[in-house]
């Protein structure tokens, strides 16, 4: 193992892990997997055998105590998110924890308090900031493409989340465990587009929850759940412009996502038909200045630096936020997405909720 390298330490030897993580890091020579965990040893016996990790264990805390690793990550399902990052921070790692950081923003809160009383840097697999698409509309915005901001509207329809599913997802059912539409596709998308316009000032919510049961998809047992399946939000930003965004999950002909940013000067639009889980980026459009009509703006090659990895979209984004906090350990930056960043979504959320509430008790008084 070289010294000058990134060692890292997987927890989770899910399905992200195989196909986002590893080979993510994989292509980029600043780190090495020296270590991974299961819940079963052998399985993560397998996975080091099939990618040539050095250690792999049966229990969290054999890796996290490992002197071998410099920086723990956290795949593990959302409720489990908390414990680990204590004990990594704890034993002075590194940590980053996949969205969501945790369940509540109190806990969120804490893990913050103890990395930076720690000393340790934390990130957050907030990651679609981090893609070449993301990067560059933010910076056409602040460049002026649009000139003044004065309205951002986001659609996402996606067909996770939907009223049936295969009873190993049934962790993620009760709305107490945070993985849900609001949780994960507000966020991820919210953190891009606020990220390029702005974050909101005033608001208010609707909340849904339009399939109340979900059907075990084994044995046809309903479930009763509270979980969001669907969200409105609408209100003013930070900079005076309106914005307004729509999430619907469980849409069996989803049509995906599209942003469109209009100002004083210009428009742009940002759309992906898959949303989430993408083979390929974002594509990016706009007209300015005495343009009529939408004009393609492809992504220049500096965004861009991974496009021959044979990655795709989504694995790249993540390669992408490791990258940024490589950068950030060698020149003392902040560039990559942390647990500041998670707070700071979580705390939006509850405003959504609380604004919803107070929409629904508003009506109900009506």
């Amino acid at each position: 193992m070289s010294s000058d390298k990134i060692r890292v330490g997987i927890i989770g030897a899910g399905g992200w892990a195989k196909y986002g993580h590893i080979p993510a890091l994989r292509a980029l020579p600043e780190f090495e997997i020296v270590a991974l965990s299961s819940r079963r040893q052998e399985t993560a016996d397998d996975y080091a055998a099939t990618f040539g990790i050095p250690h792999a264990f049966g229990d969290e805390q054999s890796l996290i105590a490992h002197p071998d690793v410099d920086l723990v990550a956290i795949l593990a399902p959302a409720p489990e998110h908390a414990r680990l990052a204590r004990a990594a921070i704890a034993a002075g790692k590194d940590v980053y924890s996949e969205w969501p950081l945790t369940t509540t923003t109190a806990d969120s809160e804490e893990l913050l308090a103890l990395a930076e009383a720690k000393g340790v840097r934390h990130v957050v697999g907030l990651q679609r900031r981090h893609g070449p698409s993301a990067r560059y509309t933010r910076d056409l915005v602040r460049q002026g493409y649009v000139g003044t901001v004065r309205s951002a509207r986001m659609t996402v329809s996606v067909d996770a989340f939907p009223p049936t599913m295969p009873g190993r997802y049934e962790w993620a059912f009760p709305a107490s465990n945070f993985s849900h539409v609001l949780s994960v596709y507000a966020a991820h998308f919210g953190d891009v587009l606020f990220r390029s316009v702005g974050f909101p000032d005033k608001l208010t919510a609707v909340v849904a929850n339009q399939f109340p049961f979900v059907t075990v998809e084994e044995t046809g047992r309903r479930v009763p759940t509270t979980r969001p399946d669907a969200a409105a939000v609408v209100g003013t930003l930070e900079g005076g412009g309106l914005f307004a965004v729509q999430i619907e999950g469980g849409q069996r002909h989803r049509t995906g996502l599209q942003i469109d940013i209009t100002g004083t000067g210009g428009v742009l639009r940002v759309t992906n038909p898959l949303a989430f889980e993408n083979k390929e980026d974002n594509a990016v459009e706009g007209a300015n200045g005495g343009g009529s009509s939408l004009a393609p703006l492809p992504v220049p090659a500096e965004y861009r630096p991974l496009d021959g990895s044979g990655l795709d979209a989504s694995t790249r984004d993540v390669a992408y936020l490791y990258a940024a906090y490589a950068r950030d350990r060698r020149t003392g930056t902040s560039e990559a997405s942390d647990f500041r960043d998670a707070v700071r979504q979580h705390r939006l959320i509850d405003r959504i909720v609380r604004a919803s509430e107070a929409f629904f008790d508003g009506a109900d008084r009506a």
